[in-house]
């Protein structure tokens, strides 16, 4: 008997309902994109490791998907290199490409290959899969897509402020209700000098970064592995379970970081941020949060997540600043920002809520029956015409039983069947069938095509 195939873990097949639900899902983010001033491009889903290695931390790093050298790549190696076991090393002798663990570090690749062609300030969008080696569940996915937006070649605080309205926007489109929480890198930068911990700050926004999933007592226990003092520990805590009002927030900050340059600066930008988006009345929740961290190293200013209120779940977007990316490409000084819309975790909540419009995954709008030969070449032109009217029609291929041709409308949750026999010819017209009410009702081929329109 034949193995039944599977899928690996982590990924996960689509249906044609599915599928129509995830279109609505990109269709959206990208009106809104355009909406915004963004231009589309695409990268390569696999990278050269170079371009990948070293640009997400040492946790990223262990999440790349490396892809095996074609050809006898062991010809290389040493009996040595084999027998010692060690996976790390001997990946890298036959794995020079990866599949991209985001969009953003491809995208920082492009800009480098691609200066002499891009008008700067650069502003590009990306809705494209992405692949990661983490452990699966609820939420959590191997493949899955991201939608990103990045401005690049511009300091402006004002491309942070378009970030968040293009977050509401896309939110509010969507019908769900989110609090988007905002936080800046030279703050967390500034509380680990002042704790005296400045070395350290990689350590601290890792594991402050996982308050939420695993907390405050396990993020304790993680910073004090990473060798960073109890003194230090004992005085992070009222900073990073710091409460009130967005203001109070800030001019607590202010007096903290007194003594820090760099955290009054994270301050000020994350003050500006705050005060223009709260004058353009977003209908979203906009809350400073200092224990948002985002763990990956190359963020250098403001960091955005957002989170469902509605769905338990992971943030369903997030993103930030970073003043240097392109640098590690040979490209110093582009600063950029960008957000990022995490698609399968939105298709998950729009489902758990239910809050796809009807239209969205409806498909075929019309069936025709099939009676037979002469019926059929009848009907033919009639469904041409629905079709340059833009009614999504169909024909049922097989003259089959009737019930069976129903059954198949039925399944495919079809509003409207169109039937040809022996009179409607004679006479030019087709009997539509409203599937819904079961009303059936004799018309020419323009009032069937008005009828389903309206």
């Amino acid at each position: 008997m034949a193995t039944k195939p599977g899928i690996p873990k982590g990924t996960r097949d689509f249906s044609p309902v599915e599928m129509a639900k995830r279109n609505y899902i990109f269709d959206t983010i990208r009106e809104v994109f355009y909406l915004y001033g963004f231009q589309q491009i695409e990268t390569p889903s696999m990278e050269n490791l170079s371009t990948l290695m070293g640009k997400y931390g040492e946790e990223g790093d262990k999440l790349l998907f490396m892809i095996q050298n074609s050809g006898d790549y062991f010809s290389g190696l040493t009996d040595e290199e084999l027998l010692s076991r060690n996976a790390a090393r001997l990946a890298s002798k036959f794995c020079e490409k990866g599949l991209r663990y985001d969009l953003t570090v491809p995208f920082a690749r492009y800009v480098v290959m691609h200066r002499d062609e891009i008008t700067f300030p650069f502003k590009r969008f990306q809705i494209q899969p992405v692949w990661r080696a983490d452990r699966p569940q609820k939420g959590r996915y191997r493949e899955f897509y991201q939608c990103d937006a990045d401005v690049v070649g511009s300091n402006s605080l004002l491309n942070e402020v378009e970030l968040v309205q293009m977050i509401d926007t896309v939110f509010n489109r969507f019908g769900i209700r989110v609090s988007i929480k905002v936080n800046n890198r030279k703050i967390l930068t500034g509380i680990a000098e002042i704790i005296g911990e400045a070395d350290k700050i990689v350590d601290i926004t890792v594991a402050i970064d996982k308050l939420d999933k695993i907390g405050l007592d396990n993020v304790n226990a993680e910073l004090a592995s990473k060798g960073i003092s109890e003194e230090a520990i004992a005085k992070l805590q009222p900073i990073i379970q710091l409460k009130g009002t967005n203001a109070e927030k800030l001019a607590t900050l202010k007096q903290v970081l007194a003594g820090s340059e760099t955290g009054l600066k994270g301050v000020e930008e994350s003050e500006f941020i705050l005060h223009v988006v709260e004058g353009l009345h977003v209908k979203s929740e906009v809350e400073l949060d200092l224990t948002l961290a985002r763990g990956l190293n190359y963020y250098t200013g403001a960091i955005f997540e957002v989170k469902a209120l509605d769905v338990q779940i992971g943030s369903i977007s997030g993103g930030g600043r970073y003043d240097n990316l392109t640098g590690v490409f040979g490209m110093d000084g582009m600063s950029g920002v960008g957000i990022s819309f995490g698609a399968d975790r939105i298709y998950d909540v729009l489902n758990q809520l239910d809050l796809y419009p009807k239209e969205a995954v409806n498909g075929t709008q019309l069936l025709f029956v099939n009676f037979g030969e002469a019926e059929a070449a009848y009907v033919l032109p009639v469904l041409m015409q629905a079709r340059e009217a833009g009614i999504r029609a169909e024909i049922y291929p097989d003259s089959a039983k009737m019930k069976k041709q129903m059954g198949y409308a039925n399944s495919k949750n079809i509003p409207f069947v169109a039937l040809v026999g022996e009179t409607e010819m004679n006479e030019g017209k087709v009997t539509l069938k409203n599937m819904t009410t079961g009303e059936q009702t004799l018309v020419t081929p323009e009032e069937l095509i008005a009828a389903i329109r309206k």
